[in-house]
């Protein structure tokens, strides 16, 4: 697992965004061979979906062969109401890219049958070989889409109802009043989200720094979701300074201290985009100091 630190949460969208970009660009995705990314919801990647909008503006980043699958979606709230996460996505991110609507995967929350959809979803994401890059943010619970503490870490896309204190944060969504945010949703499972072939999680703010030390300092945890990402083997963990503030000064140190050896000593240009080494090395010089 990966930890990447930055300064604050502006700092944090721009790495994530820049980071997308390379890997779809990388990919070099087609018609015939998608790149598929798993999307989140929520006050997290706001920053990293107006920094993609902006890359697509200025031409570094099509959208053009990408299929998303989101994470999650309220049940009962009509599609077009301005707190569905269908509403969110294409108000936020969707409406200003080139991504076709019908790659465009979101739950239907109003589906007659909320099993059989969480099952279809499931068998989707399947059609398409998998997704390749799943970003989530997470809860002060540490919660990842809505597996609540308590989910299992094999769990997959299913029906789930609200944790109290998920209701209560989302409540700053419908006016602060508790009786008007759904109390069930649709999410994926954990298991789904690690099934992806490589996680990022957005992490910032000092309401988020225990569910941070949860995840980078303490064992894996169903009652912390987001820890499954530990046995991930190609996973990354984006936060800002005040999502550090529980973890202990050697671990925030060593993390940084890891960038520190690739900027300066063996040098950015002689590693790829996930930190391994692209060819033969040529390490800089490092100065005597005399």
């Amino acid at each position: 697992m990966r930890l990447v630190i930055r300064h604050n949460a502006d700092t944090v969208a721009d790495y994530i965004a820049e980071y997308i970009k390379e890997r779809i660009n990388q990919f070099k995705p087609t018609n015939e061979r998608p790149f598929v990314i798993g999307l989140p919801t929520g006050s997290s990647p706001i920053g990293v979906y107006k920094r993609l909008v902006q890359l697509y503006n200025d031409g570094a980043l099509s959208f053009k062969n990408v299929v998303s699958f989101n994470m999650d979606e309220y049940v009962g709230l009509p599609r077009d109401h301005p707190e569905s996460y269908h509403s969110f996505m294409w108000s936020h991110l969707f409406k200003h890219i080139d991504i076709p609507p019908e790659n465009v995967n979101i739950l239907n929350g109003n589906a007659d049958d909320l099993q059989a959809e969480c099952e279809r979803y499931e068998a989707k994401i399947q059609s398409y070989g998998g997704i390749e890059l799943f970003m989530g943010g997470i809860g002060p619970d540490g919660h990842i889409a809505f597996n609540e503490p308590g989910s299992s870490l094999q769990s997959r896309t299913r029906v789930k109802t609200l944790a109290y204190e998920t209701i209560i944060a989302n409540a700053r969504f419908f006016g602060g009043d508790v009786s008007k945010v759904p109390k069930l949703a649709l999410t994926v499972g954990v298991g789904t989200v690690m099934d992806a072939r490589e996680v990022v999680v957005i992490i910032t703010g000092a309401n988020k720094a225990i569910a941070l030390a949860k995840c980078i300092e303490e064992g894996v945890n169903h009652m912390w979701t987001v820890s499954a990402i530990q046995t991930h083997p190609r996973s990354l963990v984006v936060c800002d300074d005040d999502a550090t503030l529980e973890l202990h000064v050697k671990t925030v140190r060593y993390f940084k201290s890891i960038e520190q050896v690739q900027d300066e000593m063996i040098g950015r240009e002689n590693l790829g985009l996930y930190g391994q080494v692209a060819g033969p090395l040529k390490y800089k010089a490092i100065p005597s100091g005399n």
